[in-house]
């Protein structure tokens, strides 16, 4: 028999609240706090599903730089009509566009930000083109 499970995301942060204010806003989503104030969970409607933890040795990620290779990042759904206002609200909230070349140029299906804490996300059109 297979244990039920649900899995959910951890960025590390020096400062969670403000993270995770950020992410719930960004989302539209709220936050949960437990037992434990150094762990913030973000959960929406749509199954966002988030949380952020303190760690007091933080160092922000330096991606994209090749010595440091990234490891994963968010990347947020939206429809292709939504892009241009979901880049002013994360904007709006702290994010900071990264140039990656590519990335954010051309037809701009897929752009990427860092959030307030250094973390690699991006803005995604959903559905994909299809050529």
């Amino acid at each position: 028999m297979t244990v039920e499970k649900t899995s959910v995301l951890v960025l590390d942060c020096a400062e969670p609240m403000e993270l995770a204010e950020f992410y719930a806003g960004l989302l539209g989503a709220e936050t949960r706090i437990g037992t434990d104030p150094d762990f913030i969970e973000i959960v929406g409607n749509d199954g966002v599903r988030l949380a952020i933890r303190r760690d007091h040795g933080y160092a922000p990620p330096s991606w994209p730089r090749p010595e440091d290779s990234q490891q994963a990042h968010l990347r947020i759904l939206v429809a292709r009509e939504d892009i241009d206002e979901a880049e002013r609200e994360a904007i709006s909230l702290g994010a900071r566009p990264v140039d990656t070349g590519e990335s954010n140029s051309g037809p701009r299906d897929v752009r990427v930000y860092g959030d307030p804490a250094g973390h690699s996300f991006s803005l995604a059109v959903y559905p994909l083109r299809e050529d």
